[in-house]
């Protein structure tokens, strides 16, 4: 008799994931093998095994990690009646490859006692020459820039494209450096007038035990950007279920769990995101509601090329 089991290689790192995982393990009887590691490795070691891959699913972050790994022919395609009536359509891939399972929102961030010479509330406002000298940013070969850039080519066409990415560049405080966590350290500090981040960064800082960081965090203000008109940049972790997936069955079943409202609240709070069913708990649900860009996440990677090509024409490295 085979043993009842899934084998996960999972980018997550978070204790509330193994209290996913034993939960689902006590409803079914089927045992989770976990293998962690780095988004990239991840993909690079399925594609090595080959045929003889021990993993049946891929957790990972990021649609354009999801893309990538998608190209490479980790995923095999998925119909399920319960992901596709529980994941939106927008945050999953359109033959089933890959499904969103959490949430987070790209906002910009300044500080609440330095008010910034413009009215700030669209990533198109991050251009303008009142911004000279106040904005630090990320490489731009960053996955989380590189799918930014992704829904604005959606957006807008190339040159307008192109033309931001410029006047961004024109208004660095610094050159292109570090992590959100950084950068937005940097803007508390007033190294920069402000930044782009994701929001689960500025849910780890409200909810640290550390009250310095609490305090940082309550010193910054947050704007979700283009409510107007076409909503938030929202990115996602995800998952597949591998091409070779030895036990796909028990991998289907493990990852309609995770689109259960149990397995949601646990999944998103791990790592202070919004679920993709229901509505946002924990510390991340202090930002406030916001309007989402429904582009379709796997525009995020089939867009990667152009949003590399732009950033390189505008210099930003």
């Amino acid at each position: 008799m085979f043993a009842k089991e899934v084998n996960v290689y999972s980018a997550r790192h978070y204790d509330t994931d193994i209290a996913l995982y034993d939960t689902f393990t006590k409803r079914t009887g089927i045992t989770v093998n976990l293998i962690e590691g780095g988004s990239d490795a991840l993909i690079e070691r399925i594609v090595n095994e080959g045929e003889f891959t021990p993993a049946d699913i891929l957790i990972t972050v990021d649609a354009g990690r999801l893309w990538r790994a998608q190209q490479r022919g980790v995923f095999q395609p998925v119909e399920s009646e319960i992901l596709e009536s529980r994941v939106p359509a927008h945050l999953r891939e359109t033959n089933g490859h890959w499904f969103g399972l959490s949430k987070r929102a790209r906002v910009i961030v300044y500080r609440k006692d330095a008010a910034l010479p413009i009215r700030v509330t669209r990533y198109e406002d991050l251009s303008n020459e009142a911004l000279r000298g106040l904005i630090c940013m990320r490489s731009s070969s960053n996955i989380y820039n590189l799918s930014l850039m992704a829904s604005l080519l959606d957006a807008h066409a190339s040159d307008v494209a192109k033309m931001w990415a410029s006047g961004v560049v024109e208004n660095f405080a610094r050159d292109p450096q570090g992590n959100d966590t950084s950068n937005v350290t940097a803007v508390s500090n007033g190294v920069c007038g402000l930044t782009i981040a994701n929001t689960y960064y500025l849910g780890r800082f409200l909810a640290s035990d550390s009250e310095s960081d609490r305090e940082l965090a309550n010193s910054l203000a947050v704007v979700f950007p283009n409510q107007d008109d076409r909503g938030t940049h929202v990115n996602i972790s995800g998952a597949g279920i591998t091409k070779h997936a030895p036990n796909r069955d028990h991998a289907i079943q493990f990852l309609e769990y995770l689109t259960d409202d149990y397995a949601q609240r646990l999944f998103a709070e791990g790592n202070n995101e919004y679920p993709v069913v229901g509505h946002a708990s924990g510390t991340v649900a202090e930002l406030g509601e916001f309007k989402e860009d429904e582009i379709r996440a796997q525009l995020l990677g089939e867009n990667q090329a152009a949003a590399v090509r732009v950033y390189d024409l505008a210099g930003w490295r």
